[in-house]
């Protein structure tokens, strides 16, 4: 909010009284692809969580802008053509709802809204910007992936026309349509709609004395202080306040240096902002010195915020703003739950949840792992509860925990992942009877929420030390990353390229 309030006061405190008080969309947009692009240019080193973090910002910031485009720049409205373009987005709403997934449908609907939005006078970047919004995104479904598997596999024996459609369809349906579109659109939309339409936008005759007109123009400086000064000190005091009032916290890898280099290059404007100066004011000579100041604060913002990210690394030594790959608390044989020999010279720790699909699937990879690594594999396990996705999760950690009080971690553990789909209390209390717990010990554990804290240790551990998702494997003390099959996790624990850390 900070990003976008700033600039545009920023910018109104400049212009006020200069007739171009109407331009202060102007300011507000942060060019995405641009931004990025930048950051791979001046930015720290494997950037990963700040890309993250500064894609966050761009994407509010330009969805503000969208709608702010939409709302304040557009013509007089044909109500009959905007009724239709409404219609159109609501039945894109309304296709996850009655199981409608194939991309056809999407495409013709959010067709018709944007062209409707056209004809209605109602700016299309919104229509556009609500329909991909509206598009139905979600995780790939265990049943579903497998359904397709068996199908791709089915194709392998019958490699048939028509077994070759069912396996393609099955495929296509595991996926989100949201997934499948950003797949088919990125390289056009990146390599060849954005250049277009910056190119479109961006074309000003700086002959017959306009750049010195230009640099002369409130207007000009007005875009520069909005978009330079403005994005840097209202995200940078945005996240200051965040930090301070415990609201927010930034993601892990990133130092408050780069955040700072972060919001600098935040106002490299340029694509949005040069659409909306050119809806926003009238004659050539307003949206040339418009076009110029946007020119500017964009070189502006690189330069500031090179110069940001190289004090960030003197200073604070904040020379890379990726994940952390290295095991951020040790193995300890006190604490940790394990199988093998304690003086196993390969070690392979999971953080994983008792109610994750791939968890449960990884289960059957870990038995074919120990077995071909015998006495040589110590095996750790930690909790990684994702309680916002998995509701069951963190209450299933806690009871593991309480049947390891009695003694019979691994024992709960195995009941857990045989039952994913059953994991109420009154499930959990029933697993605990199974393996003869003191059930009313085991009851009074889970439920005084006493071994909380246990799995909570896990789930700061695993931040901390760049585990995200489940599962995540480290090998040998250095988070693993690509496939996570028994012959992938053999060998990179006895490639001899990273050394144990037990």
């Amino acid at each position: 909010i900070g990003g976008m309030v700033a600039p545009a006061l920023i910018y109104l405190a400049i212009n006020s009284g200069s007739g171009h008080e109407h331009g202060w969309g102007v300011v507000i947009a942060t060019d995405t692809a641009f931004v990025l692009g930048a950051l791979a240019l001046v930015g720290p080193r494997f950037p990963t969580q700040l890309r993250v973090f500064l894609l966050t910002l761009a994407i509010v910031d330009d969805i503000v802008a969208i709608t702010v485009l939409g709302l304040f720049y557009s013509e007089s409205l044909d109500s009959t053509a905007l009724a239709i373009c409404v219609a159109a987005l609501v039945l894109i709403w309304l296709f996850p709802r009655i199981k409608v997934w194939r991309s056809g449908a999407y495409l013709v609907a959010g067709t018709v809204a944007v062209v409707a939005a056209m004809e209605s006078g109602f700016h299309a970047t919104l229509a556009g910007m609500i329909a991909g919004l509206l598009v139905a995104a979600y995780p790939p479904q265990p049943k579903k992936v497998e359904k397709a598997a068996s199908r791709v596999r089915a194709f392998r024996q019958s490699p048939l026309p028509e077994v070759a459609r069912s396996a393609n369809l099955s495929v296509a349906q595991a996926l989100s349509p949201n997934e499948r579109f950003q797949t088919v659109l990125h390289p056009i939309t990146s390599f060849m709609v954005v250049p277009l339409f910056a190119l479109a936008n961006a074309g000003v005759d700086l002959r017959g004395g306009v750049l010195g007109d230009a640099l002369g123009s409130t207007l000009t400086w007005g875009v520069v202080a909005g978009l330079v000064v403005g994005k840097c000190l209202g995200i940078t005091t945005g996240v200051v306040t965040a930090l301070r009032t415990g609201v927010g916290h930034l993601p892990t890898g990133i130092g408050k240096g780069q955040t700072v280099g972060g919001a600098a290059l935040s106002g490299i404007g340029f694509t949005v902002s040069l659409l909306i100066a050119r809806l926003a004011f009238d004659d050539v000579e307003t949206q040339d010195h418009a076009v110029v100041g946007i020119f500017l604060a964009s070189i502006i913002a690189v330069g500031l915020a090179w110069a940001i990210f190289k004090l960030a690394a003197v200073f604070r030594g904040e020379v890379s703003a990726g994940l952390p790959t290295k095991l951020d608390h040790p193995v300890d044989l006190e604490r940790d739950h394990y199988l093998g020999p304690t003086d196993a010279p390969f070690v392979l720790v999971e953080y994983g949840d008792y109610e994750c699909p791939f968890c449960g699937k990884a289960t059957g990879m870990i038995r074919e792992l120990r077995e071909r690594m015998g006495d040589q594999l110590l095996y750790v396990y930690r909790h990684l509860a994702l309680v916002d996705v998995h509701p069951h999760a963190e209450l299933a950690a806690e009871s593991a925990e309480a049947a390891g009080e009695q003694g019979k971690f691994w024992e709960m553990h195995v009941e857990l992942y045989d039952h994913q789909g059953d994991l109420d209390i009154e499930d959990l209390i029933g697993y605990a009877a199974k393996l003869g717990l003191d059930v009313d010990r085991f009851v009074e554990d889970v439920q005084a929420g006493k071994l909380s804290r246990r799995v909570q240790e896990d789930a700061a551990s695993g931040d901390a030390s760049g585990a995200h998702g489940t599962p995540t494997f480290f090998v040998n003390g250095v988070r693993h990353t690509g496939a996570y099959d028994a012959v992938s996790l053999a060998e990179e624990l006895r490639s001899g390229l990273l050394s144990a850390t037990p």
